[in-house]
């Protein structure tokens, strides 16, 4: 009986010491069965016999799950393991990453359409089409042949162009409500002289389309060739185009949208859209902020949309800052950090905004920090000018090589040449400006290419030459023609 009592005093402790042994025995194997299953996940990572890729693995780069950290083998095996194991997981990763960017452009080879491919023809950028044409998936249909031969004739009728014989015009802001802007205050004159309303804008550009015109880049005029002494040298710009075209490069000065405009009738602002593309913000009389094409970008931008023929392989025109009241709109002057309470969110803004005109085909320009006389002014004064304009102006725009002179007063008399003797020449070639442009109406095209630089004759085409000399633009529209009505005659004289 005794003994009995005593078996069962035992019997739980027992079962104790029986479960704790199960677990031993259990951890054990879980451990044991965990060191082989990452041994194994690495030798089949770093298999050099696997070459083929399920679609999963290919859609989906190998994580850190897939490639172990190889800390813990590089302590228990040494140096020289470790490193071998470390170079095998670098390469299947770069296996994989090559194989991620196969996808990728299959992706966008299957992404290709005729209508893209045709819509770079219409452009003039004939290799281009070509080569996308040789990616497109069904190239040997008879819709991709018939494009193809289209496309090669097309660019056998081209002829090189003379980048001398290059019209440049250039607006203000445009005026979208003329109510507003022509109100009988003191300044309608100026707006009456010196800007170009939305619609007129549209009349010149639907002008200029039925004369053949075709927008191209500043850069297309000339480009840096390394010469037969090693030097770098400018020389003319290959433009090859139907020999019935002509060339046509436009600028807008001042896109900033001052301070004094504001109730006028101007846009205040470059925007994007809910889709990211720019146009133009305004307030209504409510006092709503409106989107809308009031200006010249989103005008010019649709237009080209609608008839890509007259633009050169995706060129648009030359966007000038000055700097002293911001860019496009935003207040983003350092001036402005204590009294705009958005100022940091406008200079992300108006990078952001940049960032798409660039990438739409819009070129920059310096037009000076302060709007200046630059031959005028003192030399001092016309370095901290520039130095103004690279620190407040270039972080949001980028950097820019050329220069359009305010008020188009170059930096010497006439057409005297440049030299490095000038030194206001000098600072701007330190600077990095390269294309040079003043105004100069009374010719149809002023373009000279010297070894370091380009400089180029702008033509006005606002309310003041509109009336005032028709005769000098009739080789690019019929003044009478556009002139809006609500524009208030005779336009005052200067």
């Amino acid at each position: 009986m005794h003994q009995k009592r005593k078996y069962h005093s035992l019997h739980p402790l027992l079962v104790i010491l029986a479960t704790l042994l199960i677990l031993i025995l259990i951890m054990g194997l879980s451990r044991l069965f965990s060191k082989s299953k990452t041994k194994k996940s690495i030798l089949i990572a770093n298999s050099e016999n696997v070459s083929e890729t399920n679609d999963a693995d290919l859609k989906n780069p190998l994580s850190a799950k897939e490639y172990p950290n190889p800390s813990a083998d590089l302590a228990e095996s040494g140096d020289s393991k470790g490193d071998s194991i470390q170079a095998s997981i670098l390469a299947a990763q770069e296996k994989d990453q090559a194989a991620q960017e196969k996808i990728s452009e299959a992706e966008e080879v299957s992404k290709i359409e005729l209508g893209d491919i045709e819509r770079l023809s219409q452009m003039y950028a004939y290799d281009e089409a070509l080569e996308l044409l040789e990616k497109y998936p069904e190239k040997d249909s008879e819709e991709a042949i018939a494009l193809k031969a289209e496309i090669e004739s097309a660019q056998s009728k081209c002829v090189q162009k003379n980048p001398a014989e290059t019209m440049h015009i250039f607006f203000h802001s445009l005026i979208y409500d003329t109510s507003k802007a022509f109100d009988g205050d003191h300044k309608v004159d100026g707006y009456n002289q010196f800007m170009t309303t939305c619609l007129e804008f549209d009349r010149i550009l639907e002008e200029l389309y039925q004369r053949d015109f075709v927008l191209i880049s500043m850069h297309d005029l000339a480009k840096w060739e390394t010469d037969e002494n090693g030097n770098q040298v400018m020389v003319p710009g290959e433009i090859y185009l139907p020999e019935n075209k002509k060339l046509l490069i436009l600028s807008v000065d001042d896109v900033n949208y001052y301070e004094y405009m504001e109730e006028d009738g101007f846009a205040n602002r470059i925007v994007l859209d809910q889709d990211g593309n720019a146009t133009c913000s305004m307030v209504n009389d409510q006092g709503m902020t409106i989107l809308g094409d009031y200006d010249v970008v989103p005008i010019l931008d649709k237009f080209v949309d609608q008839h890509p023929d007259f633009s050169y392989q995706g060129a648009k025109g030359i966007l000038a800052f000055t700097g002293y009241e911001g860019v496009l709109g935003y207040r983003t002057d350092e001036r402005y950090k204590e009294e705009n309470p958005n100022y940091e969110q406008d200079i992300i803004q108006a990078t952001e905004v940049a960032q798409v005109l660039r990438d739409t085909g819009w070129e920059f320009a310096s037009h000076s920090w302060g709007h200046i006389n630059l031959k005028a002014v003192a030399l001092e004064d016309f370095q901290k000018d520039a130095d103004l304009w690279e620190k407040n102006v270039v972080p949001i725009i980028g950097e820019t090589d050329i220069m359009i002179y305010p008020f188009g007063f170059d930096i010497v008399d006439g057409m005297a040449d440049y030299t490095h003797d000038n030194p206001r020449f000098t600072y701007l070639k330190q600077k990095g400006f390269d294309y040079f442009c003043t105004v100069d109406g009374s010719k149809h095209y002023t373009t000279h290419i010297n070894t370091d630089h380009v400089r180029q004759g702008r033509r006005n085409l606002d309310g003041y030459r509109l009336y005032h000399n028709p005769e000098l633009v009739d080789d690019l529209i019929v003044a009478e023609d556009v002139l809006d009505e609500a524009r208030p005659l005779p336009v005052p004289p200067l």
